[in-house]
């Protein structure tokens, strides 16, 4: 698929991964649609060409508006990209059953409804490409992450199906696993803080104008699953063909404490 021209609807698009992907589209001529939050911040990222529309992705009417006000403006849809998502740091079983709700709501239910909404578009045109933006932690679950891990397997079970029922149509469907991007993820999460043997250490990581690369090549050469760095492939297979020692190694991590981490 090449980008020029194509429009290219973003969520979560004012900071991160999203704000990253909306310039490396741009870069190579795509037509922007951004919504976020924050209109300041879409406004620095849209560069005066690009549609934005400001809003909170849990409110139905947003995602309403947003499909609407981008097919009024550009009359097409070519990319869904399903960006829009939030951490949750408190263990499964003492979470607040709202706070759970709203997770889901934000990390599934938004993209679920907005894919319901485009999908029609882009059968009438007879092509497209939906991006779901899920995590490392959708193939391999993190005991200080449980919730939000559920919310990204889910995702993955969601483009996979999603896939199968398109097959046929025109329609592509690519799953986006990042492991670790230097963002803001951390802070804004809803509640908690990772366990001190994660925030201890120093993972590898990188930028979200890498992992936002790495999402515009898979797009353009129509992949099924990008899962950046690759090395993250090495840990999906570990928790395939051994789980058990990856889930000691991962209580260990969970339960390590400063003392232990100075060593």
């Amino acid at each position: 698929m090449r980008c020029a021209g194509k429009v290219v609807l973003i969520t979560g698009a004012s900071e991160g991964i999203g704000a990253a992907c909306a310039h490396a589209f741009r870069r190579r001529g795509a037509r922007l649609s951004l919504t976020a939050r924050s209109r300041e911040k879409l406004e620095a990222v849209g560069g005066g060409d690009a549609l934005i529309t400001p809003g909170d992705l849990l409110d139905p009417e947003v995602r309403k508006s947003v499909v609407e006000r981008t097919l009024e403006r550009y009359g097409r849809v070519d990319i869904l990209v399903n960006n829009a998502g939030v951490g949750l740091y408190t263990p499964s079983w003492q979470t607040p059953p709202e706070l759970a709700r709203r997770l889901f709501d934000l990390n599934f239910f938004a993209a679920l409804d907005l894919i319901q909404r485009v999908v029609p578009v882009m059968l009438r045109q007879g092509e497209g490409m939906i991006v779901n933006v899920s995590s490392i932690a959708g193939k391999v679950t993190f005991p200080w992450l449980t919730l939000y891990c559920a919310t990204k397997y889910a995702l993955n079970a969601l483009g996979d199906g999603l896939r199968m029922e398109l097959a046929g149509t025109g329609i592509r469907v690519m799953t986006v696993c990042p492991g670790h991007v230097i963002t803001g993820f951390t802070r804004n999460a809803l509640a908690g803080q990772p366990p001190p043997g994660v925030t201890g250490r120093t993972w590898a990581g990188i930028t979200a104008e890498q992992c936002a690369e790495a999402i515009v090549r898979g797009v353009e050469r129509e992949a099924r699953t990008i899962v950046v760095p690759r090395v993250g492939w090495l840990l999906v297979a570990l928790a395939r063909v051994a789980p058990w020692l990856l889930e000691r190694a991962m209580i260990r991590l969970a339960r390590q404490g400063p003392a232990e981490q100075a060593q």
